[in-house]
């Protein structure tokens, strides 16, 4: 049986191994995750097929999104959380528009929706887009801050948590280098109002994802991780195939506040399953191995 001056120093060796290569950290307790609209051809054709298909490649959490009046792809909040159960897949997150809400203050599909997300076991109830009625202007986005201050309040006592996921129009300079992302940033509760950062689009903005982790620490609960490839369109790619450091990245996941992060790709041109296989392999080789 090993001493206790044995075990402390094993514990010393441990504990600086793990800080010399944070990556591992992640690996020991996080999960692979996808977002369900990479393969949103396919669940719109055969959601079940979808997401087992999903579980084959390795993945085992996925971000969803497609709720509409009070279904997901036609499937009731019990039925379609019934389908990642026998899958043995997790749902941290969800993507929510509310469109009415975010445009009027309508606070009933708020409150429907959050209660309809609670079957789905998410640990953040995310707003995944604006459309452009809603970010016309400076002022549009003050707007926006206090309604994720006030959908926070309604979120939290479920249990979950707001997060806000980004694109690359909410760092349009709109004069003297303010943005939409940084009202959102200031004057929302960082208490209660997390991010989710998209890589390729914090990329695509001309923005660096470490500079934006160290600007918001400990907010950024969540990654969206997708390449950008080195053509002058900058294209969307497999993780690892593209110009984007994700190894670099991830040693400030700590920093970050990372929890998940979701493997997504907007546009696919080979086979769909055959690019998820693809993405996946890299971060379990590479990033978490």
């Amino acid at each position: 049986m090993p001493t206790r001056r044995v075990f402390l120093k094993q514990a010393s060796l441990a504990s600086a191994a793990a800080l010399m290569n944070p990556i591992r950290l992640f690996a020991a307790n996080k999960l692979i995750g996808i977002q369900l609209y990479t393969l949103r051809e396919e669940a719109n054709k055969d959601i079940k097929n979808t997401i087992a298909k999903i579980a084959q490649v390795g993945y085992n959490s996925v971000e969803i999104f497609n709720y509409k009046d009070g279904k997901y792809f036609g499937l009731s909040p019990e039925d379609f959380a019934a389908i990642f159960k026998a899958n043995n897949l997790k749902t941290p997150s969800g993507h929510y528009s509310l469109p009415n809400y975010l445009l009027k203050g309508d606070e009933d599909e708020l409150k429907r929706t959050v209660a309809d997300s609670v079957k789905m076991s998410h640990a953040f109830f995310t707003i995944p887009y604006l459309t452009e009625n809603l970010r016309t202007s400076l002022d549009d986005y003050k707007r926006l801050a206090d309604r994720l201050n006030r959908a926070a309040e309604v979120v939290k006592p479920t249990g979950m948590r707001l997060a806000y996921h980004n694109h690359d129009f909410e760092f349009k300079d709109w004069g003297n280098g303010q943005t939409g992302y940084e009202i959102l940033q200031k004057q929302t509760d960082p208490s209660q109002v997390n991010f989710e950062m998209d890589i390729y689009w914090i990329t695509k903005a001309g923005k660096d994802p470490i500079e934006m982790i160290k600007a918001n620490p400990g907010r950024i609960k969540m990654w969206h991780i997708k390449d950008m490839d080195s053509t002058p369109e900058k294209s969307f790619t497999e993780v690892g195939s593209g110009i984007i450091n994700y190894k670099e990245i991830f040693k400030h996941q700590k920093e970050s506040g990372l929890e998940y992060f979701f493997v997504e790709q907007d546009r696919v041109k080979m086979p769909v399953y055959e690019s998820i296989s693809k993405s996946y392999e890299y971060v379990k080789n590479n990033i978490l191995g």
